[in-house]
């Protein structure tokens, strides 16, 4: 072991090749890494083309708040926030498998409300969806959400969505729709 770390010519040279060979590697994996990353950035979102009805109900676009307009710059998609003058409807349609698409219950907690009686609900169509209540200042919502791919498959949990679109067993593109309404 002495031998190894002694300071002679060869270790210096061995030692300086080693670390060069180190630091190469190091470079060559970055740069994939890098790539990999760069391939799956957000891609420019196609046209969609938003519902004007919504159970029956004309829609009516609404403006995409502050924190709406900051995250839907990094979203592999678009999203659209409309009413019918009763609730508040966001879409988004998602073009691949992203971690961005998270419960909307995460996005109430982050804004300060407080989740109560997370529970699935079937509405009047026999649609099934993941529901809430969201409470902030004497305020409620009952929010609902749920994940539809291109062949009507329905999801009503995030996670279950994203291991399906990404071990490719449920097609895109994907619309994610919540429901909010003041109770």
């Amino acid at each position: 072991m002495r031998h190894l770390f002694s300071n002679t010519f060869v270790n210096r040279v061995l030692h300086k090749s080693l670390f060069g060979t180190l630091m190469l590697t190091c470079t060559l994996l970055a740069g994939v890494a890098l790539g990999q990353r760069a391939a799956t950035a957000p891609q420019a979102a196609r046209p969609v083309e938003w519902p004007t009805q919504w159970d029956g109900q004309p829609l009516r676009p609404l403006a995409l708040s502050e924190v709406e307009l900051r995250f839907s710059r990094q979203f592999p998609g678009a999203i659209a926030r409309l009413t019918d003058g009763r609730q508040v409807v966001v879409l988004r349609q998602v073009e691949q498998p992203t971690r961005l698409l998270h419960p909307a219950a995460d996005c109430y907690r982050a804004l300060g409300y407080s989740v109560q009686t997370p529970q699935l609900e079937q509405d009047t169509h026999a649609r099934l969806w993941r529901c809430f209540t969201a409470r902030r200042g004497g305020q409620s919502q009952r929010v609902c959400e749920r994940i539809e791919d291109a062949q009507g498959q329905a999801f009503t949990d995030t996670s279950a969505w994203y291991w399906a679109a990404l071990w490719a067993q449920s097609p895109g593109p994907w619309q994610a729709i919540t429901v909010a309404r003041v109770l």
